[in-house]
């Protein structure tokens, strides 16, 4: 028999005992506050008729993004969640929110009805 090791199925990888390049780069560079867009919404759908105020166009790291997140549902009495770079605050707090992250520096504008 050969002292090969014969491989019978294989997914993912390679066989060479490399590892893939990483096709997924998660980390983004961070972006001073003053030099980012964001866009305040609230939104119903989805979510069994309870309005949650979506915030979208961080341009920065997941870390970031969870100290903020921490701090504006501190300001605003409620609960809330990261995802996919962009925070979900419980509850209708467009203009609350609107001024908080004004007053921290961020360009930011309501969007939607």
């Amino acid at each position: 028999m050969s002292a090969k090791k014969r491989i019978v199925y294989q997914e993912f990888g390679s066989t060479s005992g490399n590892p893939p390049p990483s096709t997924l780069n998660t980390e983004r560079p961070d972006l001073p506050s003053h030099q980012q867009n964001l866009f305040i919404q609230a939104s119903r759908k989805g979510r069994k008729g309870k309005t949650v105020t979506v915030i979208s166009g961080f341009q920065c790291k997941a870390t970031t993004l969870a100290d903020l997140l921490k701090e504006l549902k501190t300001k605003c009495g409620t609960g809330g969640t990261v995802k996919e770079n962009t925070l979900e605050i419980q509850g209708d707090h467009k203009q609350k929110l609107l001024a908080l992250l004004t007053e921290m520096g961020y360009r930011a504008k309501i969007s939607g009805g």
